[in-house]
């Protein structure tokens, strides 16, 4: 995501066909103890893309069939297996919605409004900042907490935070990391891959699970006001390598990598924090730099993708990336063949928040083909996004089908890293966190 995030609708013609097996998620509701057992992390599940289809319903099917490595669906094996299907149908309504959706946090403290999130939104995780970190101890203490909190439901959440290095660094601890385009400007592809898994066992000693990084975006307008330094070059070639490198690095670590922000942020003089961008390029100029990126990612089997809050009015006149289906479904999963998870933006973003309803907002991403609806500020926030998508169902706008479909992926994303709700130990080894970034920083 940026250092912060937004997107519209069209016929839904997407195809995944998602063949999976879930083992059962065992859960313990000892909600009293400061450290209860955990149940068994979600067993992996296998997915394969065929021919299009319809719906969910029609598409999901018990199988083994193998994947590309570092696809959200990869199999890791599983002997005794529930379908995802059987997961599905047991999922109440508002289970379901609350799986499209990453929650914000306000104050440093797993209040009631977090409970809530949890208990009766039923989010399907969170994302931290800065003002969310105080130290080691409370961050630790904080998405333990939350952890507690969502453990009967089985179903483990993301725990999410932006730690790109340079300025966009989010955690409350010394350790310098340096800024993407001066990794690639003084080092190589391994020293990135070998930053990137470093990076990731510091977010894993915390708690996180998934990171909003690597940066794809192609830093070709000198005047970006929100990319730069956080752009690994301004060539397709050097992102591509040093992008791939960090995602592998994070992967090897146990976190899950988000590449970002389709399809490319890197030629926009406005800021989405403040204001919607418009980029004039034709899909033909896209291929020949800002998707060549997200073409390899996909290739390399990425397992999420975030989506921009940028008009390219060229591709969709009306709405911006994050919520056209033209270039959701119609680019980024049918021409470019990409079939994990994408997720928005921040939709309390200006990008958005000045031109649509947060309610609006989160139903045309679902629409357009996102999966995981980021809502990064405001409890309230997170409730109108959530009641957006319950009203939308309601009149039809919206169907279960569709629903199905992301539910699945997310679902899928979290077996495949065989993630769980375990608590961390409360104080992390700093000191050997910044040894081993000094070690990948040391990598020729």
């Amino acid at each position: 995501m940026q250092d912060r995030k937004r997107n519209r609708p069209l016929p839904w013609a997407l195809a995944i066909c998602f063949l999976l097996t879930v083992l059962a998620a065992g859960c313990s509701r000892d909600k009293a103890a400061p450290s209860p057992a955990a149940p068994p992390p979600m067993a992996a599940a296998s997915v394969s893309a065929v021919t299009p289809a319809p719906s969910a319903s029609s598409v999901i099917r018990a199988t083994a069939s193998p994947v590309k490595p570092g696809n959200p669906a990869a199999a890791t094996g599983s002997s005794t297996s529930t379908s995802l299907q059987d997961r599905l149908k047991n999922m109440t309504p508002e289970e379901k919605l609350g799986q499209l959706l990453i929650a914000g946090l306000d104050g440093t403290e797993a209040g009631g409004e977090a409970r809530r999130l949890v208990t009766e939104t039923h989010v399907g995780g969170f994302i931290l900042y800065k003002p969310n970190m105080t130290d080691a101890g409370q961050t630790v203490t904080l998405l333990n907490l939350l952890k507690e909190f969502n453990r009967p439901s089985g179903i483990p959440l993301l725990l999410s935070v932006d730690q790109e290095g340079g300025k966009v660094s989010r955690l409350p601890v010394d350790i310098e990391l340096p800024a993407n385009r001066d990794l690639a400007a003084g080092g190589t592809p391994e020293r990135a891959r070998a930053l990137g898994k470093a990076v990731g066992q510091e977010l894993k000693a915390f708690g996180f699970n998934l990171d909003y990084a690597p940066v794809l975006d192609i830093n070709s307008n000198p005047a970006n006001p929100v990319i730069g330094p956080r752009s690994y070059g301004s060539d397709a070639k050097t992102v591509k390598l040093y992008g791939l490198a960090a995602m592998q690095g994070l992967r090897e670590s146990g976190v899950i990598p988000v590449v970002k922000h389709f399809p490319g942020h890197g030629d926009t003089s406005t800021d989405s924090h403040l204001e919607l961008p418009v980029v004039n390029k034709s899909l033909a100029e896209l291929e020949k730099l800002e998707l060549q990126p997200f073409r390899a990612a996909t290739e390399a089997g990425a397992e999420a993708v975030m989506a921009a809050h940028i008009l390219l009015p060229r591709l969709d006149p009306d709405y911006p990336a994050t919520l056209s289906p033209a270039i959701i479904t119609g680019l980024l999963r049918e021409k470019i063949g990409y079939s994990g998870v994408v997720i928005t933006d921040d939709m309390t973003m200006g990008a958005i928040a000045k031109h649509y309803p947060l309610k609006d907002a989160a139903v045309r991403a679902v629409l357009a083909g996102c999966d995981l609806v980021l809502v990064a500020h405001g409890y309230s926030q997170v409730q109108e996004a959530a009641q957006g998508l319950k009203e939308a169902l309601a009149d039809g706008r919206l169907t279960w089908a569709r629903v199905d479909e992301s539910v699945a992926r997310v679902l899928a994303l979290k077996a495949s890293r065989q993630l769980a709700d375990t608590p961390v130990a409360a104080s992390p080894d700093i000191g050997a966190l910044r040894a081993a970034v000094k070690q990948a920083l040391a990598v020729p």
